[in-house]
């Protein structure tokens, strides 16, 4: 006789970037198997890999995982964490004052405070002046993409300005004037290159300000270390962060 089968919840998420509802089921035994193999990970790669093995397995909305901006997927995945184990991730912070006793000796205050962060009150926004349109001149333009984590991959063992170099490459959707839009894809990457490096700090700045106001899967918390007395704001950033 066949066993009977279990009737598996659906919830829905909204995604940050384009506002597209995506249908999930909760986690199974084999997912969460992986979620606590990706909580014990410290390298990144096999951490991202399982997140998006995790995301493939329970979404049932058409969907290519690969090309989600970051914060899309970190987004989805808290949103599925919260569905299949407890809304609230218990998070304990370590106090990094450094303390100074009376013989001049320094050492961290090492004081704990404990956290419960629901995780479906993250709600990643825009910040407000952001925009992917970056203006060279009057009919001169780049339009930006967010990065995903197949690019963020890329940029490991490169050095930080060999990394800030081809990761603009790789977020840029195209580039346009009064005639026509160019993409990257389909120019020389010496012409690409050229363009790049013909650019003004004041359009870098403005590059720079698209990538800080992308929303981030982030909670602020007021913190008060009952060893040391420090009264600070921290911030909790990054998926990983949540995994509780």
């Amino acid at each position: 006789m066949a066993l009977p089968k279990i009737d598996v919840p659906m919830y829905e998420a909204t995604l940050p970037s384009n506002n597209k509802i995506v249908k999930f089921r909760p986690f199974l035994v084999k997912e969460q198997k992986l979620l606590l193999m990706t909580a014990q990970a410290t390298d990144s790669k096999d951490i991202i890999d399982a997140i998006k093995q995790i995301l493939k397995n329970c979404i049932v909305t058409e969907l290519d995982i690969d090309t989600l901006p970051v914060f899309d997927l970190e987004f989805l995945f808290l949103n599925l964490r919260a569905r299949s184990v407890n809304e609230v991730v218990d998070i304990k912070y370590k106090c990094n004052n450094q303390l100074t006793n009376p013989d001049g000796e320094t050492k961290t205050c090492n004081g704990t405070v404990d956290y419960k962060v629901n995780v479906l009150e993250i709600k990643p926004e825009f910040g407000a002046e952001h925009t992917n349109k970056i203006q060279i001149s009057e009919i001169l333009g780049i339009v930006l993409k967010y990065p995903t984590f197949e690019m963020m991959k890329k940029l490991e063992n490169k050095s930080e300005d060999q990394a800030v170099f081809e990761l603009l490459v790789q977020c840029i959707d195209y580039i346009y004037d009064a005639e026509s839009m160019y993409y990257p894809k389909d120019e020389d990457p010496k012409d690409l290159e050229e363009f790049i490096d013909s650019l003004q700090q004041k359009h870098l700045e403005k590059i720079k300000e698209f990538f800080d106001s992308m929303p981030k899967v982030k909670k602020d918390l007021d913190f008060k270390c009952p060893k040391c007395g420090l009264d600070d704001k921290i911030t909790i950033e990054g998926v990983q962060s949540f995994f509780g």
